[in-house]
Protein backbone atom coordinates (compact mmCIF):
# COMPACT_ATOMS: atom_id res chain seq x y z
CA UNK A 1 0.00 0.00 0.00
CA UNK A 2 1.41 3.11 -0.91
CA UNK A 3 0.45 6.23 0.27
CA UNK A 4 -0.17 9.21 -2.30
CA UNK A 5 -0.51 12.91 -2.80
CA UNK A 6 -2.27 13.36 -5.47
CA UNK A 7 -2.67 17.36 -6.77
CA UNK A 8 -5.62 17.96 -9.65
CA UNK A 9 -4.61 21.30 -11.60
CA UNK A 10 -7.48 23.79 -12.98
CA UNK A 11 -7.84 22.12 -16.26
CA UNK A 12 -8.42 18.32 -14.62
CA UNK A 13 -11.63 19.98 -12.77
CA UNK A 14 -12.77 22.18 -14.99
CA UNK A 15 -16.26 21.49 -15.25
CA UNK A 16 -18.60 18.38 -13.51
CA UNK A 17 -17.44 16.14 -16.52
CA UNK A 18 -13.45 16.40 -15.75
CA UNK A 19 -14.14 16.05 -12.04
CA UNK A 20 -16.37 12.85 -12.03
CA UNK A 21 -13.65 11.36 -14.42
CA UNK A 22 -11.17 12.46 -12.10
CA UNK A 23 -13.09 10.91 -8.74
CA UNK A 24 -13.35 8.06 -10.75
CA UNK A 25 -9.39 7.32 -11.09
CA UNK A 26 -9.43 8.39 -7.33
CA UNK A 27 -11.70 5.49 -6.66
CA UNK A 28 -9.70 3.42 -8.59
CA UNK A 29 -6.73 4.06 -6.75
CA UNK A 30 -8.30 3.69 -3.67
CA UNK A 31 -9.58 -0.03 -4.74
CA UNK A 32 -5.81 -1.14 -5.46
CA UNK A 33 -4.70 -1.06 -2.10
CA UNK A 34 -3.54 2.75 -1.98
CA UNK A 35 -4.27 5.94 -0.10
CA UNK A 36 -4.53 8.87 -2.15
CA UNK A 37 -4.88 12.41 -0.76
CA UNK A 38 -6.46 14.79 -3.15
CA UNK A 39 -5.53 18.79 -3.76
CA UNK A 40 -7.45 20.27 -5.59
CA UNK A 41 -6.74 23.62 -7.52
CA UNK A 42 -9.64 26.28 -8.85
CA UNK A 43 -11.88 24.87 -11.53
CA UNK A 44 -10.85 26.25 -15.30
CA UNK A 45 -10.27 29.70 -15.20
CA UNK A 46 -12.21 30.28 -12.33
CA UNK A 47 -8.53 32.17 -10.40
CA UNK A 48 -8.86 34.59 -13.24
CA UNK A 49 -12.60 35.63 -13.28
CA UNK A 50 -12.15 35.84 -9.51
CA UNK A 51 -9.31 38.81 -10.01
CA UNK A 52 -11.32 40.41 -13.15
CA UNK A 53 -14.10 40.36 -10.43
CA UNK A 54 -11.81 41.93 -8.08
CA UNK A 55 -10.48 44.48 -10.12
CA UNK A 56 -13.93 45.83 -11.29
CA UNK A 57 -15.00 46.63 -7.76
CA UNK A 58 -11.38 47.85 -6.56
CA UNK A 59 -8.58 49.77 -7.21
CA UNK A 60 -6.84 49.29 -3.73
CA UNK A 61 -7.65 45.27 -4.12
CA UNK A 62 -6.79 45.18 -0.13
CA UNK A 63 -4.35 42.24 0.44
CA UNK A 64 -6.79 40.21 3.24
CA UNK A 65 -9.89 40.53 1.44
CA UNK A 66 -8.04 39.50 -1.81
CA UNK A 67 -7.21 36.06 -0.33
CA UNK A 68 -10.50 35.36 0.87
CA UNK A 69 -12.16 35.80 -2.36
CA UNK A 70 -9.35 33.75 -4.59
CA UNK A 71 -9.14 31.11 -1.76
CA UNK A 72 -13.29 30.69 -2.71
CA UNK A 73 -12.29 28.86 -5.80
CA UNK A 74 -10.19 26.24 -3.96
CA UNK A 75 -12.90 25.47 -1.32
CA UNK A 76 -15.77 25.35 -4.18
CA UNK A 77 -13.93 23.37 -6.08
CA UNK A 78 -13.06 20.56 -2.71
CA UNK A 79 -16.50 20.67 -1.83
CA UNK A 80 -17.84 19.47 -5.31
CA UNK A 81 -14.64 16.83 -5.64
CA UNK A 82 -15.75 15.30 -2.19
CA UNK A 83 -19.34 15.40 -3.54
CA UNK A 84 -18.59 13.56 -6.91
CA UNK A 85 -16.34 10.68 -4.58
CA UNK A 86 -19.63 10.03 -2.25
CA UNK A 87 -21.63 9.19 -5.78
CA UNK A 88 -18.84 6.47 -6.12
CA UNK A 89 -19.08 5.18 -2.76
CA UNK A 90 -15.77 6.32 -1.33
CA UNK A 91 -15.81 8.22 2.23
CA UNK A 92 -13.96 11.51 1.20
CA UNK A 93 -13.90 14.85 3.61
CA UNK A 94 -12.44 18.27 2.47
CA UNK A 95 -10.33 20.39 4.23
CA UNK A 96 -9.90 23.97 3.62
CA UNK A 97 -6.13 24.98 3.79
CA UNK A 98 -6.18 25.96 7.32
CA UNK A 99 -8.36 22.69 8.58
CA UNK A 100 -5.29 20.63 6.41
CA UNK A 101 -2.47 22.28 9.08
CA UNK A 102 -0.90 24.88 6.02
CA UNK A 103 0.76 27.32 8.78
CA UNK A 104 1.89 30.14 6.86
CA UNK A 105 3.50 33.50 7.24
CA UNK A 106 1.43 37.02 7.05
CA UNK A 107 2.04 37.78 3.70
CA UNK A 108 -1.05 38.02 1.68
CA UNK A 109 -1.60 37.08 -1.93
CA UNK A 110 1.73 35.31 -2.07
CA UNK A 111 2.21 33.45 1.90
CA UNK A 112 4.92 31.37 2.39
CA UNK A 113 4.30 27.88 4.34
CA UNK A 114 6.18 28.00 7.73
CA UNK A 115 4.88 24.66 9.05
CA UNK A 116 2.22 21.91 8.86
CA UNK A 117 0.74 20.43 11.37
CA UNK A 118 -1.42 17.53 9.38
CA UNK A 119 -3.15 16.16 12.25
CA UNK A 120 -6.94 16.23 10.86
CA UNK A 121 -5.78 14.28 7.82
CA UNK A 122 -4.32 11.57 9.48
CA UNK A 123 -7.34 11.00 11.18
CA UNK A 124 -8.81 10.95 8.22
CA UNK A 125 -7.13 8.33 6.54
CA UNK A 126 -6.98 6.08 9.96
CA UNK A 127 -10.35 6.22 9.63
CA UNK A 128 -10.33 4.87 6.09
CA UNK A 129 -11.50 8.53 4.53
CA UNK A 130 -10.38 10.42 1.38
CA UNK A 131 -8.81 13.76 2.26
CA UNK A 132 -9.61 16.38 -0.14
CA UNK A 133 -7.59 19.43 0.50
CA UNK A 134 -8.30 22.68 -1.26
CA UNK A 135 -4.61 23.87 -2.74
CA UNK A 136 -2.81 27.03 -2.33
CA UNK A 137 -4.37 28.02 1.02
CA UNK A 138 -3.37 28.41 4.10
CA UNK A 139 -3.53 30.44 7.87
CA UNK A 140 -1.35 32.99 9.00
CA UNK A 141 0.29 32.67 12.61
CA UNK A 142 -2.11 35.60 13.03
CA UNK A 143 -5.19 33.23 12.08
CA UNK A 144 -5.63 35.16 8.88
CA UNK A 145 -6.47 33.13 5.65
CA UNK A 146 -3.57 33.30 3.22
CA UNK A 147 -3.25 32.72 -0.37
CA UNK A 148 -0.01 31.22 -1.67
CA UNK A 149 -0.31 32.42 -5.04
CA UNK A 150 0.39 31.31 -8.88
CA UNK A 151 0.88 27.70 -8.45
CA UNK A 152 0.45 27.41 -4.77
CA UNK A 153 -1.54 24.39 -5.11
CA UNK A 154 2.03 22.47 -6.05
CA UNK A 155 3.42 23.75 -3.08
CA UNK A 156 0.37 22.50 -1.21
CA UNK A 157 0.73 19.05 -2.47
CA UNK A 158 4.45 18.70 -1.89
CA UNK A 159 4.60 20.24 2.05
CA UNK A 160 1.70 17.69 2.49
CA UNK A 161 3.41 15.01 0.89
CA UNK A 162 6.45 15.82 3.06
CA UNK A 163 4.42 16.28 6.30
CA UNK A 164 2.63 13.01 5.72
CA UNK A 165 5.60 11.13 4.79
CA UNK A 166 3.71 10.01 1.59
CA UNK A 167 5.60 7.74 -1.46
CA UNK A 168 5.45 9.97 -4.06
CA UNK A 169 3.62 13.26 -5.16
CA UNK A 170 1.94 12.90 -7.80
CA UNK A 171 0.63 16.71 -9.64
CA UNK A 172 -1.72 16.18 -12.55
CA UNK A 173 -1.90 18.25 -15.41
CA UNK A 174 -2.88 18.89 -19.09
CA UNK A 175 0.14 17.53 -20.38
CA UNK A 176 1.37 14.44 -20.12
CA UNK A 177 4.62 15.33 -18.50
CA UNK A 178 7.70 17.43 -18.66
CA UNK A 179 8.95 17.77 -22.79
CA UNK A 180 12.83 18.31 -24.17
CA UNK A 181 11.02 21.49 -25.73
CA UNK A 182 7.67 22.88 -25.90
CA UNK A 183 5.54 20.69 -28.03
CA UNK A 184 3.79 23.36 -29.54
CA UNK A 185 7.00 24.63 -30.87
CA UNK A 186 9.57 21.67 -31.42
CA UNK A 187 6.41 18.79 -32.87
CA UNK A 188 8.91 16.48 -31.93
CA UNK A 189 9.64 17.31 -28.74
CA UNK A 190 10.35 13.99 -26.51
CA UNK A 191 8.93 13.97 -22.84
CA UNK A 192 11.35 13.37 -19.94
CA UNK A 193 10.99 10.06 -18.48
CA UNK A 194 13.09 11.52 -15.42
CA UNK A 195 15.38 14.89 -14.87
CA UNK A 196 16.77 15.77 -11.52
CA UNK A 197 15.52 18.42 -8.96
CA UNK A 198 18.10 20.88 -10.23
CA UNK A 199 17.66 20.99 -14.17
CA UNK A 200 14.25 21.46 -13.11
CA UNK A 201 14.71 24.32 -11.07
CA UNK A 202 16.93 25.30 -14.17
CA UNK A 203 13.97 24.69 -16.91
CA UNK A 204 11.65 26.52 -14.17
CA UNK A 205 14.20 29.68 -14.18
CA UNK A 206 14.47 29.62 -17.89
CA UNK A 207 10.84 29.83 -18.44
CA UNK A 208 9.21 26.24 -18.46
CA UNK A 209 5.99 27.06 -16.19
CA UNK A 210 4.93 23.90 -14.75
CA UNK A 211 5.54 22.74 -12.25
CA UNK A 212 5.48 25.47 -9.97
CA UNK A 213 9.07 26.54 -9.31
CA UNK A 214 8.21 27.12 -5.44
CA UNK A 215 7.06 23.23 -5.10
CA UNK A 216 10.18 22.00 -7.01
CA UNK A 217 12.11 24.03 -4.38
CA UNK A 218 10.62 22.28 -1.90
CA UNK A 219 10.66 18.53 -3.09
CA UNK A 220 14.19 18.84 -3.58
CA UNK A 221 15.01 20.72 0.39
CA UNK A 222 12.92 17.97 1.85
CA UNK A 223 13.33 15.25 -0.75
CA UNK A 224 10.26 14.74 -1.88
CA UNK A 225 9.92 12.56 -5.59
CA UNK A 226 7.27 13.99 -8.00
CA UNK A 227 5.63 12.54 -10.32
CA UNK A 228 3.71 14.91 -13.53
CA UNK A 229 1.09 13.38 -15.12
CA UNK A 230 -1.51 13.95 -17.79
CA UNK A 231 -5.13 14.15 -16.03
CA UNK A 232 -6.83 13.31 -19.56
CA UNK A 233 -4.28 10.33 -20.84
CA UNK A 234 -3.52 8.77 -17.14
CA UNK A 235 -0.20 7.38 -18.51
CA UNK A 236 3.20 7.64 -16.69
CA UNK A 237 4.49 10.92 -17.13
CA UNK A 238 8.18 12.53 -15.23
CA UNK A 239 9.82 11.92 -12.14
CA UNK A 240 11.50 14.62 -10.57
CA UNK A 241 14.11 13.52 -8.17
CA UNK A 242 17.66 13.30 -7.34
CA UNK A 243 20.31 13.83 -9.59
CA UNK A 244 22.24 10.67 -8.74
CA UNK A 245 19.11 8.32 -9.63
CA UNK A 246 18.91 9.55 -13.21
CA UNK A 247 20.97 6.82 -15.12
CA UNK A 248 22.76 7.92 -18.34
CA UNK A 249 22.23 11.53 -18.02
CA UNK A 250 22.08 12.84 -21.27
CA UNK A 251 24.69 16.19 -22.02
CA UNK A 252 21.39 18.56 -22.48
CA UNK A 253 17.92 17.33 -21.56
CA UNK A 254 16.02 20.57 -22.56
CA UNK A 255 15.40 23.66 -25.16
CA UNK A 256 13.60 26.21 -22.95
CA UNK A 257 12.12 29.40 -24.41
CA UNK A 258 10.87 32.68 -22.44
CA UNK A 259 9.45 35.48 -24.37
CA UNK A 260 8.09 37.07 -21.05
CA UNK A 261 11.07 39.24 -20.23
CA UNK A 262 12.79 42.45 -21.10
CA UNK A 263 15.86 44.68 -21.30
CA UNK A 264 16.55 47.93 -19.45
CA UNK A 265 20.36 49.68 -20.56
CA UNK A 266 21.67 52.03 -18.63
CA UNK A 267 24.55 53.97 -21.08
CA UNK A 268 27.42 56.24 -20.27
CA UNK A 269 27.48 55.17 -16.67
CA UNK A 270 30.60 56.35 -14.50
CA UNK A 271 32.75 53.06 -14.12
CA UNK A 272 33.49 53.66 -10.21
CA UNK A 273 32.19 51.67 -7.14
CA UNK A 274 29.05 52.16 -5.42
CA UNK A 275 26.78 52.86 -8.76
CA UNK A 276 25.44 49.09 -9.60
CA UNK A 277 24.78 48.80 -5.73
CA UNK A 278 22.64 52.21 -6.02
CA UNK A 279 21.20 51.37 -8.70
CA UNK A 280 20.19 47.35 -8.00
CA UNK A 281 19.30 48.69 -4.47
CA UNK A 282 16.65 51.13 -5.61
CA UNK A 283 14.69 48.36 -8.19
CA UNK A 284 14.74 45.75 -5.38
CA UNK A 285 12.91 48.66 -3.20
CA UNK A 286 10.26 48.66 -5.69
CA UNK A 287 10.06 44.88 -5.82
CA UNK A 288 11.48 44.06 -9.28
CA UNK A 289 13.22 41.14 -9.73
CA UNK A 290 16.48 41.18 -12.04
CA UNK A 291 16.90 38.19 -13.60
CA UNK A 292 20.40 38.60 -16.09
CA UNK A 293 22.58 41.56 -15.81
CA UNK A 294 25.72 42.70 -18.29
CA UNK A 295 28.20 45.61 -18.02
CA UNK A 296 30.39 46.09 -20.52
CA UNK A 297 33.68 47.16 -20.82
CA UNK A 298 34.69 50.30 -19.11
CA UNK A 299 35.24 53.16 -21.90
CA UNK A 300 37.30 56.59 -20.80
CA UNK A 301 35.60 56.09 -16.92
CA UNK A 302 32.47 55.17 -18.90
CA UNK A 303 30.29 51.39 -19.27
CA UNK A 304 27.14 50.81 -20.14
CA UNK A 305 25.09 47.93 -17.38
CA UNK A 306 22.06 46.22 -18.88
CA UNK A 307 19.66 43.95 -17.00
CA UNK A 308 16.71 41.51 -17.95
CA UNK A 309 12.92 41.81 -15.86
CA UNK A 310 9.49 40.56 -16.37
CA UNK A 311 7.75 42.63 -19.04
CA UNK A 312 5.04 42.88 -16.57
CA UNK A 313 7.73 44.90 -14.50
CA UNK A 314 9.33 46.84 -17.30
CA UNK A 315 7.68 50.23 -16.62
CA UNK A 316 8.89 49.92 -13.06
CA UNK A 317 12.23 49.09 -13.84
CA UNK A 318 12.32 51.83 -16.67
CA UNK A 319 11.20 54.56 -14.30
CA UNK A 320 13.54 53.73 -11.65
CA UNK A 321 16.39 54.02 -13.82
CA UNK A 322 15.32 57.48 -14.86
CA UNK A 323 15.14 58.51 -11.90
CA UNK A 324 18.59 57.76 -10.97
CA UNK A 325 19.71 58.77 -14.12
CA UNK A 326 20.59 61.99 -13.26
CA UNK A 327 22.24 60.97 -9.45
CA UNK A 328 24.38 58.26 -11.42
CA UNK A 329 25.79 60.65 -13.77
CA UNK A 330 24.46 57.91 -16.18
CA UNK A 331 23.67 59.40 -20.07
CA UNK A 332 20.80 57.44 -21.45
CA UNK A 333 17.89 54.53 -20.18
CA UNK A 334 16.57 52.39 -22.47
CA UNK A 335 13.65 50.42 -22.33
CA UNK A 336 13.72 47.07 -24.87
CA UNK A 337 10.15 45.06 -24.53
CA UNK A 338 11.25 43.29 -27.87
CA UNK A 339 13.51 40.39 -26.34
CA UNK A 340 13.56 36.87 -25.17
CA UNK A 341 15.50 34.24 -23.61
CA UNK A 342 16.71 30.84 -25.15
CA UNK A 343 18.68 28.63 -23.01
CA UNK A 344 20.13 25.18 -23.17
CA UNK A 345 19.65 22.68 -20.08
CA UNK A 346 21.64 19.62 -18.98
CA UNK A 347 23.77 18.40 -15.89
CA UNK A 348 26.27 16.27 -18.40
CA UNK A 349 27.28 20.22 -19.46
CA UNK A 350 29.08 20.05 -16.41
CA UNK A 351 32.22 17.10 -17.80
CA UNK A 352 31.28 18.05 -21.11
CA UNK A 353 33.65 20.89 -22.96
CA UNK A 354 31.65 22.50 -26.37
CA UNK A 355 28.46 22.82 -25.32
CA UNK A 356 28.77 26.30 -25.23
CA UNK A 357 30.49 26.49 -29.05
CA UNK A 358 27.97 24.38 -30.22
CA UNK A 359 24.93 26.88 -29.17
CA UNK A 360 26.79 29.61 -30.54
CA UNK A 361 27.34 28.37 -33.47
CA UNK A 362 24.18 27.13 -34.53
CA UNK A 363 22.56 30.40 -33.62
CA UNK A 364 24.90 31.91 -35.73
CA UNK A 365 24.37 29.23 -38.67
CA UNK A 366 20.59 30.66 -38.40
CA UNK A 367 21.67 34.30 -38.23
CA UNK A 368 20.50 34.97 -34.78
CA UNK A 369 22.31 37.75 -32.91
CA UNK A 370 23.24 37.03 -29.11
CA UNK A 371 22.58 40.37 -26.87
CA UNK A 372 23.34 39.07 -23.78
CA UNK A 373 24.82 35.76 -22.23
CA UNK A 374 24.39 33.78 -18.66
CA UNK A 375 25.51 30.83 -17.63
CA UNK A 376 25.02 28.54 -14.64
CA UNK A 377 26.81 24.73 -14.15
CA UNK A 378 24.10 23.01 -15.76
CA UNK A 379 22.30 26.08 -17.96
CA UNK A 380 23.38 28.12 -20.80
CA UNK A 381 21.10 30.89 -21.57
CA UNK A 382 21.06 34.02 -24.29
CA UNK A 383 19.51 36.78 -25.04
CA UNK A 384 17.92 36.91 -28.36
CA UNK A 385 15.32 39.20 -30.33
CA UNK A 386 11.57 37.81 -29.37
CA UNK A 387 10.64 37.31 -33.19
CA UNK A 388 13.93 34.38 -33.87
CA UNK A 389 13.11 32.84 -30.26
CA UNK A 390 11.14 29.53 -31.78
CA UNK A 391 14.01 29.51 -34.68
CA UNK A 392 16.33 29.66 -32.13
CA UNK A 393 14.85 26.18 -30.37
CA UNK A 394 14.10 24.61 -33.08
CA UNK A 395 17.10 24.45 -34.11
CA UNK A 396 18.88 24.04 -30.88
CA UNK A 397 16.99 21.05 -30.29
CA UNK A 398 17.80 19.35 -33.27
CA UNK A 399 21.62 19.92 -33.33
CA UNK A 400 21.09 18.53 -29.50
CA UNK A 401 19.88 15.28 -31.12
CA UNK A 402 16.54 15.57 -28.68
CA UNK A 403 14.27 14.77 -31.33
CA UNK A 404 11.97 11.63 -29.82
Amino acid sequence: MALLVQKFGGSSVADAEHMRNVADYVARVRRRGDQPVVVVSAMGKETDDLLHLASQVSKTLPGREMDMLITAGERKAMALFCMALHDLGVPADSFTGSQAGMVTNNEHTKAKIVEVRPQRILDALAKGRVPVVGGAQGVSVDREITFLGRGGSDTTAVALAKALGADACELYTDVPGVFSADPRVVPGARRLAKVSYEEMLEMNAAGCPKPAMRSVEFARTHRVRLHVRSSFTWEPGTWIVEEGSVMEQPIISAVVSDQSEAKVTVTGVPDRPGIAAKLFRALADRLVNVDMIEQNISLEGKTDISFTVDRDELAIAEDVATGLAGEIGASEVLADPDIATVSIIGAGMRTHPGVSATMFEVLATEGINIEMISTSTIRLTCVVRAGAADRAVIALHKAFGLEG
